[in-house]
């Protein structure tokens, strides 16, 4: 997206966008405070407005007047929205966990996902027909359902009956969760525009269907936004060199898509009012084919004012044209105020049209014009962003300017050739793959620099989350903002910043005592999932459990300095404590991988062989029984014993009770790490091992409910771990848990609170340092 032409010195109107930034409040008024208190809200406003009349003067009294209007409306949108979903006859009878039929149309497309107990299939229902508990209503309400694999091919737009147990939601997006059982019945088959989205899909996915795995899934995903088939590793180095964008419906797509069809229609001799109408067709086409969900519809309004911008004048229509966006975005949905991609496109979006043309003139001074041009947008737009980044992840990215500079030139082809891949294949399918293919080479281009610029030395720095954290970065955000032009003005100033960017790439900045002398074990913060290190001597370490994703493990082993993994241990298959596995093997020597006996779930137990065999070891049971020293670590696997079951049922229902069992000693430390096994498994411990006693504890199954206490409590440990993700949706840990070890003296940590937990030993003392 091109920085607006002519009029690039003027000082914008920002009176629409203060009407956006009203909306915007608006919706997180209605979000955030109950509506007595949403009410009072806007009373206050309309009492120190009416105060302040003759003060403002007419014209500021009427712009204040028209910014209290807005952010009432979609305070008042919202709460409606909300009470509509969350008090109907379908929240009711989930709130009784009632079993129901129900009728509706599908709104999503079939997502498949991996949970701890086996793959699921995830799609919405726009819920025009419930029966339960002896009474059928009509009504218009959306419900997620969770089903089995006889709901992927389900198409969008189709009218379907289903039956289930309605459960209550977690999100105020939806009114109930149906546990469906067996596969929809479908009443009415979708309409003619989603058979020919469907139909362009398909048609797509075909045309790439002989390149690799990643061009495969990367050219969808560039073009309508369908990236389920991104491979988990390759979208962590997406992330990382700021990339992201480029795997999610954004106005970027649009801009290419339309911008395309734009320059078509004049070569067709399209002129004047045509060309809007052109417009018009191409966005309304590609929200058919990306999908009507709310992220495809900010997209399509941020990809809107982004063409706008690069007509005449392109400063002023941008800037009014992202308030009257933002304005009518809340409130036809006023959720979209508390979506983090909704804040991101709209702060990319504005850093665009606000800062991107002073750098670009300042640049002009000693740059080609389309060199200047090139620099400035994808700067603005992740200098509007980082902020936000950064409290997302805790990461900076440093690479992202010049990764989005350099992949620049190959994503409009790529997205344009596998447009017409998609189309052109409906026609005839050899020249549809001929388009698809030279679309996939563009890919391949962007997936190397993505792959090279993440294994960087330095291409993401870890950044605190905290408020004073955030704050010094926004502070330095708007201090880069303005001084931006200054800087870049000249050429010694302009290749200084640079050489300096280049530099903190290249060479990693080193973390003051970290890790600390005398580190024992670290409990690495992954999300809701375990990652354990023992230190096992100089920059090695023996593995237990890999997280549920690559990055945030290896980003953990690499704090640690970590090169070398002598023996990784998977205390069982589920998702988060396997599928961070590439990340512990990228980059590493790896002696061995040992995991439970019980091989299941399936998926978790393919992912495990899969990763282990390309880094040429077998992954075997953990020896029962067995003490053995590694480096400076000494084991003794505890559990599961050597005659218990190998089988499971398939869907990872007993896997936790088949964790893996460790015993540990480092530098005269002992640990207790339990995996995620269960009271019968715990009970059956304590009967093995009578008088156990160890220092430190990992807490079994993050901290849950179901603990047998008599074992835990008599360990004695001085430190107890939790690991655990925040704001998981399973309730972990419990405060029944944490509060009995807490009473016998012991100090107890989770790693949603504290982030990484260090267990130290110094001089015969025991203690425990955060890297939170």
């Amino acid at each position: 997206m091109a920085p607006p032409e002519p009029g690039a010195g003027e000082v914008p109107d920002l009176r629409m966008p203060a009407l956006g930034a009203a909306a915007w409040a608006g919706g997180l008024v209605a979000h955030w405070l109950p509506v007595p208190a949403a009410a009072a809200v806007v009373l206050a406003l309309l009492i120190v407005l009416l105060a302040a009349r003759h003060r403002l003067g007419p014209r500021r009294w009427l712009t204040g007047a028209g910014v209290l209007l807005v952010l009432a409306s979609v305070a008042w949108v919202g709460v409606v929205r909300q009470q509509q979903v969350t008090h109907n006859p379908v929240s009711a009878l989930a709130g009784d966990g009632a079993v129901a039929t129900v009728e509706g149309t599908v709104t999503t497309d079939p997502r498949v996902t991996t949970g701890p107990f086996g793959q699921q299939v995830l799609v919405r229902l726009e819920v025009r027909r419930v029966s339960g508990r002896g009474a059928t209503y009509r009504l218009a309400t959306p419900v997620l359902v969770l089903a089995d694999e006889g709901w992927r091919d389900v198409p969008l737009g189709a009218t379907v009956r289903a039956s289930g147990r309605l459960g209550p939601s977690r999100g105020p997006d939806v009114a109930a969760v149906l546990m469906a059982t067996g596969p929809p019945r479908t009443l009415h088959g979708p309409d003619v525009w989603w058979r020919a989205s469907g139909a362009v899909r398909a048609s797509l996915r075909e045309s790439v269907s002989g390149r690799p795995a990643e061009q495969r899934a990367l050219v969808p995903a560039l073009v309508d936004g369908d990236d389920g088939g991104v491979d988990p590793a390759l979208a962590d180095d997406f992330r990382a060199t700021g990339l992201t964008h480029l795997l999610a419906v954004s106005g970027t797509n649009l801009t290419l898509v339309v911008g395309f069809l734009l320059v078509l229609a004049r070569w067709l001799w399209v002129r004047g009012r045509w060309l809007y109408v052109v417009g018009a067709l191409g966005i309304l086409g590609f929200v058919l084919l990306a999908r009507t969900e709310p992220s495809v519809l900010r997209a399509a309004a941020m990809g809107g004012v982004g063409l706008l911008a690069m007509g005449s004048n392109g400063r002023q229509r941008g800037t009014r044209a992202l308030g009257v966006a933002l304005v009518a975005l809340l409130l036809v949905d006023p959720g979209l105020a508390t979506s983090v991609g909704f804040a991101l496109s709209v702060l990319a979006t504005g850093g665009i049209l606000l800062l991107a043309p002073g750098w670009r003139d300042a640049l002009c001074r000693w740059l080609p014009r389309w060199l200047a041009e090139a620099i400035a947008v994808p700067s603005a737009a992740q200098l509007a962003c980082t902020p936000l980044v950064a409290a997302i992840s805790g990461q900076v990215s440093l690479v992202a300017v010049g990764a989005n500079l350099v992949v620049a030139p190959a994503v409009g082809p790529a997205t344009v050739l596998g447009l017409a891949g998609g189309l052109l294949g409906l026609l005839w399918a050899p020249v549809g793959h001929l388009a698809g293919t030279m679309a996939a080479w563009c890919v391949a281009w962007i997936v190397l620099v993505a792959r090279r610029g993440a294994a960087l030395p330095a291409a993401a720095v870890d950044w605190g989350t905290g408020m004073l954290s955030l704050t010094v970065l926004t502070l330095l955000t708007l201090g880069l903002a303005l001084a931006g032009p200054a800087l870049l003005r000249r050429r010694s100033t302009g290749l200084a910043c640079s050489g300096l960017l280049v530099l903190g790439v290249l060479v990693r900045p080193p973390t003051p005592g970290w890790p600390p002398a005398g580190w024992v074990m670290a409990a690495c913060d992954v999300g809701q999932g375990d990652a354990l290190v023992l230190n096992a001597g100089p920059h090695s370490g023996v593995v237990v459990d890999a997280g549920p994703e690559p990055a945030a493990v290896d980003a953990c082993l690499d704090r640690l300095e970590v090169t070398a993994v002598p023996l990784l241990v998977l205390t069982h298959f589920h998702a988060d404590h396997v599928d961070g596995i590439e990340g512990v093997l990228d980059g590493r020597s790896v002696g061995a991988v040992e995991t439970t006996r019980l091989r299941d779930p399936p998926g978790g137990v393919g992912l495990v062989e899969e990763m282990a065999g390309e880094a040429g070891v077998a992954a075997v049971p953990a020896p029962y029984g067995v003490t053995r020293t590694v480096g400076d670590v000494t084991l003794q696997v505890l559990w599961p014993p050597a005659d218990s079951p190998t089988v499971g049922p398939g869907d990872g229902s007993t896997a936790n009770e088949a964790s893996v069992v460790l015993l540990a000693e480092v530098r005269g430390v002992r640990l207790l790490l339990a995996g995620d096994v269960e009271p019968e498994g715990q009970a059956r411990l304590a009967q093995l091992l009578p008088g156990l006693h160890v220092d430190v504890l990992k807490v079994p199954h993050h901290g849950s409910r179901y603990q047998d206490l008599d074992f835990l409590l008599s360990l004695g440990a001085r430190l107890a771990l939790v690991s655990v993700g925040a704001d998981n949706d399973y309730g972990h840990p419990a405060a029944s848990t944490l509060a009995p070890l807490a009473a016998t003296g012991a100090r107890v940590l989770r790693t949603d609170l504290d982030g990484d937990l260090v267990v130290v030993e110094r001089d015969g003392r025991l203690s425990a340092l955060t890297g939170g």
